[in-house]
């Protein structure tokens, strides 16, 4: 025999109470109400005994809203965007929502084949960090006012939230920390796409420090890494940078991936950080702090990015689109370890 699934009205017939009472309870809408925390009390309580479960989908669907949002990034197994989907992760469900986590590959089809799916499951808002060249599928959510927030990564020409940090001054800083202890010949290693504003403005950023300091070989020791092909491409390109007579005297790392691919080509080649060969990356993680020896890097406020997104996200949601459009963008920390210092 099928056991009878337990509704509203069951516990308002034991309560001798209305079906609204209880829904009133349910929804947290008692005090507004003027229900006394006795009876809330009463109903929570023969709630558990009945042992009563909501239909979620009935009360997103006349409420309007799933209690989920969506998070969509290149690479979830990327240090930077573990750390940052966790913190959202935490923060969105001290607000009483759900978050499901997607990533593209750095693959622009896929991306937009994400969003589709994610709005088809009714999330209730969208936090970004995009590979898109084309604004137009961007166009169409900020049209239907659907809510969304780019992270990491801007497109300047759309009109929309986002948080994101001083890329360009962070790789100068950390490219002219490398030239004032001295080095000279110093390789870059971009990942693609770089037509991404994050990885274009470090790029941006390392070409300045060069000319600001007379290092007039421009771009000639800058290497694009292909995103699917990290650690064979650097390993390749590596090996010729530190061969001849013009052999690389130091290396910036345009992420963390990157910097961990150089981290194995170092070893393989035998070459001591930083006597031979002096080591920055874009990006602190955890690792950093323990290699040997450890890895100066370039910090992002993960945490704060986080709050500011979820923060215009949720003004986007509770408006429905049409909260004021805000723009963040915050400072990084060059944090100067070993493996630049001599």
């Amino acid at each position: 025999m099928i056991k009878k699934k337990i509704s509203i009205n069951d516990i308002a017939r034991s309560l001798g109470v209305s079906k609204t009472l209880v829904s009133l309870v349910i929804n947290n809408k008692s005090d507004i109400h003027g229900i006394s925390k006795i009876t809330q009390q009463k109903v929570w309580d023969k709630i558990k005994e009945m042992n009563y479960k909501p239909n979620l989908m009935a009360r997103n669907l006349r409420l309007g809203r799933s209690n989920t949002i969506g998070l969509i990034v290149s690479d979830i197994s990327n240090p930077f965007y573990s750390r940052m989907a966790r913190h959202i992760e935490d923060l969105a469900e001290k607000k009483g929502y759900n978050l499901i986590i997607c990533s593209t590959d750095e693959k622009i089809d896929k991306e937009i084949a994400l969003i589709k799916m994610l709005k088809n499951r009714q999330v209730d808002g969208l936090i970004i960090s995009s590979s898109q060249k084309n604004i137009s599928e961007f166009n169409t959510l900020l049209a239907e006012n659907y809510p969304l927030v780019l992270v990491d990564r801007c497109i300047p020409k759309l009109k929309t939230n986002y948080v994101t940090v001083d890329n360009t001054k962070g790789a100068y800083e950390a490219v002219e920390h490398l030239i004032k202890q001295g080095y000279e010949r110093i390789a870059a290693f971009a990942i693609s796409p770089v037509h991404v504003s994050t990885i274009n403005d470090r790029i941006q950023g390392y070409l300045k420090a060069l000319k600001d300091h007379k290092l007039n070989y421009g771009n000639a020791y800058l290497r694009e890494i292909p995103f699917d092909n990290v650690k064979a491409a650097v390993k390749k390109e590596f090996k010729k940078l530190i061969e001849g007579k013009n052999k690389i005297q130091a290396l910036f790392a345009i992420n963390n991936n990157i910097a961990t691919a150089c981290m194995e080509a170092i070893n393989e080649n035998r070459i001591k950080v930083p006597h031979d060969l002096a080591l920055v990356c874009f990006d602190d993680v955890d690792l950093f702090k323990l290699t040997s020896p450890t890895i100066t890097a370039v910090a992002q406020p993960i945490d704060e990015i986080c709050e500011n997104a979820l923060k215009f996200l949720f003004a986007e949601i509770s408006s429905k689109g049409a909260a004021e459009k805000k723009k963040i963008t915050l400072a990084t920390k060059l944090i100067i370890r070993r493996s630049s210092v001599l």
